[in-house]
C-alpha cells in the first residue's frame, strides 16, 4: 500500500467497483502524488479501465473512497471537477465527431464539449489548440476532417485535446492501441518527451505491454483480476517475479536504454 499525503493529486482507500454483479476492481488503495508519472500494468480483464473512470470522476466507487485532486466523489459537482482532469479513452474517441475539424476537436475540449456548435473562442484558445497539435506532431492536420486521419494521427490528436484545458492530472488508457510499430514509437516518444515537461500535469498511463511504457515514468500499478499486485517505483517494482504474477506466466523482463522489454520465460 502507498501512503497518501493530504495533498495527494489522486487517493484511492478501500476502492471496490461492481457492476453487473460483477467486481471489476477490488479493494484498491493508490497514491498518486504531485510530479508523479505512473504507469497501470495488467491482462485483459485487471480492472485497468475501471480505475480509470474511477480516477477520471466517470465512476463512483461502490465501496471505498476516492478523492480526485482534493475533492471527494460524492461530494464534488463532478462536471466542475472533469475539466481538472485531461482524458484519453476508446470510448471518448468514438464519441468525437468524424467529420469535425481537427483544430475544432481540441478545442472544443475548452468547454468539455464533442462537436463545435455555439460556444465562443477567442484567439488565444485557437493559438493553443495549433500548439498542441504542434506538440504532438499533427499541426499540418488542423484544417483535415478527423474522420480521414489514420489511427496513430488521431491518438496524437486525442492527446492534444486532453491537454487543452492545462489539466492538472492526465489519464491515458491504452494510447497505444491499435498501433503499428512506426506509431507506437512514435507515440512512445512524445510521451516520454511530455513526462520529462516539468511543466506536465501528472500523467497515468494504462497498458497491458511493457514496452508501450515511455521513458520518464516513474512509478507502476500492476493489476490482475481487479486486485493490485505491486505498487511503487518503476525500477524497483517492474521485475520478472511480480510480472509474472500479474500475468499467470513465467515473463522475464529486461531494460535497455530506458525501454522496458518481457518475454516469456524458456526452460
Amino acid at each position: 500500500m502507498t501512503e497518501a499525503s493530504s495533498d495527494a493529486v489522486l487517493r484511492l482507500t478501500g476502492v471496490t467497483g461492481v457492476r453487473g454483479g460483477a467486481r471489476l476492481i477490488d479493494g484498491v488503495d493508490w497514491a498518486v502524488e504531485d510530479g508523479d508519472r505512473w504507469i497501470v500494468l495488467g491482462p485483459n480483464g485487471a480492472g485497468k479501465t475501471t480505475l480509470l473512470q474511477v480516477a477520471s470522476a466517470q465512476l463512483f466507487p461502490t465501496v471505498g473512497s476516492a478523492v480526485l485532486l482534493g475533492e471527494r466523489l460524492g461530494a464534488v459537482d463532478v462536471f466542475e471537477l472533469r475539466p481538472r482532469i485531461g482524458l484519453t479513452s476508446a470510448v471518448l474517441a468514438e464519441r468525437l465527431p468524424a467529420k469535425e475539424r481537427v483544430a475544432d476537436v481540441v478545442l472544443t475540449a475548452a468547454y468539455a464539449v464533442v462537436g463545435r456548435w455555439r460556444e465562443h473562442y477567442d484567439g488565444g484558445d485557437d493559438a493553443r489548440a495549433r500548439e498542441l497539435l504542434d506538440q504532438m506532431g499533427v499541426a499540418h492536420l488542423a484544417d483535415r476532417r478527423f474522420g480521414t486521419l489514420s489511427e496513430g494521427e488521431r491518438k496524437r490528436v486525442q492527446i492534444a485535446r486532453a491537454l487543452m484545458t492545462d489539466p492538472e492530472l492526465m489519464l491515458l488508457d491504452e494510447p497505444a492501441a491499435g498501433l503499428d510499430l512506426a506509431g507506437r514509437e512514435d507515440l512512445v516518444r512524445r510521451l516520454g518527451a511530455l513526462a520529462d515537461d516539468p511543466g506536465a500535469p501528472v500523467l497515468c498511463l494504462v497498458t497491458h505491454h511493457v514496452e508501450e511504457i515511455p521513458p520518464g515514468f516513474t512509478h507502476v500499478l500492476l493489476l490482475r483480476a481487479g486486485r493490485v499486485v505491486a505498487q511503487g517505483p518503476l525500477e524497483s517494482t517492474l521485475n520478472s517475479t511480480t510480472l509474472s504474477e500479474t500475468f499467470g506466466l513465467a515473463l522475464e523482463v529486461f531494460r535497455h536504454g530506458g525501454r522496458w522489454a518481457a518475454r516469456a520465460r524458456i526452460s
